[in-house]
């Protein structure tokens, strides 16, 4: 019985850790630069950047669309793709810089400027990495601009109340290509 139940509970956490850890894959950039390889083909090893349009471009393979693709969706679009040409292709795609993933920072915070998100970011913490406000700054409207396609959204950041404890969902984690503005 006990067995069973830990046969379950692995099963279960094996799962629970695999669906939270796909949802955070991280999705490629414009920008972002890529070491690709085909295994025992030394013609075909290359280092590309993500256009600003999205694509890669690679032999045999041509155009690929990179930008909000994850790694292993590069790899199987290449695969594909050279599969016309060669038996059997073996594609490594690794990212080697994350230029793409940067946030912008403008108005009254100590170093104003873009910021290479290596990691997930908030609001708060990407001020930090900006050396925080300056004293004039308008501290409960702060604003994110994010861009979906052709659209835009703002998004409030209530720093005084942040720091309070309070109106912590507006703490919001940021993507690439946000702009915090600081009035």
């Amino acid at each position: 019985m006990l067995k069973r139940f830990l046969v379950l509970f692995v099963a279960l956490v094996s799962l629970f850790s695999s669906t939270t850890f796909a949802a955070e894959r991280y999705l490629l950039n414009s920008g972002d630069v890529l070491d690709i390889s085909v295994w025992n083909e030394e013609s075909l090893q290359k280092q590309v950047t993500v256009l600003p349009d999205g694509v890669i471009t690679f032999p045999l393979a041509g155009e690929v669309v990179a930008k909000d693709k994850t790694v292993a969706e590069v790899e199987e679009e290449l695969t594909k793709k050279l599969s016309e040409y060669l038996a059997d292709p073996v594609v490594t795609v690794s990212v080697t810089n994350v230029e793409g993933n940067r946030v912008h920072i403008l108005g009254k915070v100590l170093n104003p400027g873009s910021f290479v998100m290596n990691q997930p970011l908030d609001a708060m913490q990407a001020l930090s990495l900006a050396g925080g406000l300056s004293p004039y700054a308008e501290e409960n409207n702060i604003i994110v601009l994010r861009r979906d396609g052709a659209k835009q959204q703002v998004l409030p950041v209530k720093y005084a109340e942040i720091k309070k404890g309070k109106a912590l969902n507006t703490n919001i984690t940021l993507e690439s290509g946000d702009v915090i503005i600081v009035p």
